[in-house]
């Protein structure tokens, strides 16, 4: 089985709006939504664990009604942080699942992941034992201690970019964060799945993702979002780079 971790627990801060980042509206559906669709109509997921501010609970039972996204098993509230969250619904999927079930760990306000990168990752973890989706750096990346000086210049050709999904063994992940939790209960420096997971001396594999996964998280994602979604709307009006999720999604009703 695979299973989709969706983490919705943002406030907004810095977009600087007044509702939380994951419910603002984008072509009239909100951000969350975008996402959750995503796995929802993917047909190798089997089932989406939510984890969010225990408000907005009620709010996305029923946006999840409204868009009909029944993949949903469970919504979970959030903790302090928000691996704190992503452990909440690890364990409420362990709960209810094989710990040999692969789980996808994604961010509520990436809404423009690749079908085929989806897919890749179950197909890396079944391969690899794990997936990071991840981009080639097109930017030179500095390193710096202080914010003031250049410490170090990795080669730009082994620079990535680290977005999500990040994809485990349901146990093998749970294992990571139980490891981290008895020694460093407050995740400090402990940023996403791929460092909780390598901090254990695990290597992570590496799938590449599509660049326009971009992570909503200020007011000029929203534009770049935008943009995104009228290219794709453009590539379906006039028959030009079908996407491969709406290929798939058509191929199903073929056979």
């Amino acid at each position: 089985m695979n299973i989709a971790i969706i983490f919705a627990g943002g406030s907004g801060v810095r977009m600087g709006a007044g509702v939380p980042k994951q419910f603002l509206e984008i072509n009239g559906k909100p951000i969350l939504i975008h996402t959750l669709q995503l796995f929802q109509e993917h047909e190798e997921i089997d089932k989406i664990y939510l984890a969010m501010s225990r408000d907005y609970i009620r709010y996305t039972e029923q946006l999840a009604l409204d868009y009909r996204i029944d993949k949903i098993a469970a919504i979970v509230p959030g903790g302090a942080t928000a691996q704190d969250s992503i452990y909440n619904a690890l364990e409420r999927a362990e709960q209810e699942n094989s710990g040999d079930d692969i789980v996808l760990i994604h961010d509520g306000v990436r809404p423009f992941v690749e079908y085929g990168v989806i897919s890749d990752n179950i197909e890396s973890v079944r391969q690899h034992g794990s997936a990071v989706t991840s981009t080639l750096c097109y930017e030179t990346i500095i390193i710096s201690h202080d914010g003031d000086q250049v410490d170090d210049l990795p080669l730009r050709r082994e620079s990535y970019a680290a977005q999500a999904p990040q994809s485990f063994y349901l146990k093998d992940i749970l294992e990571a964060h139980r490891a981290i939790r008895t020694k460093n209960p407050g995740y400090e420096n402990m940023v996403d799945a791929c460092t909780i997971y390598r901090a254990l001396g695990r290597q992570p594999h590496i799938v590449l993702g599509n660049r326009g996964n971009i992570k909503v998280t200020t007011p000029e994602d929203v534009y770049m979002f935008r943009a995104l979604l009228q290219y794709r709307e453009n590539e379906q009006a006039f028959g030009f780079g079908l996407t491969d999720r709406l290929a798939a999604k058509m191929n199903r009703y073929r056979k």
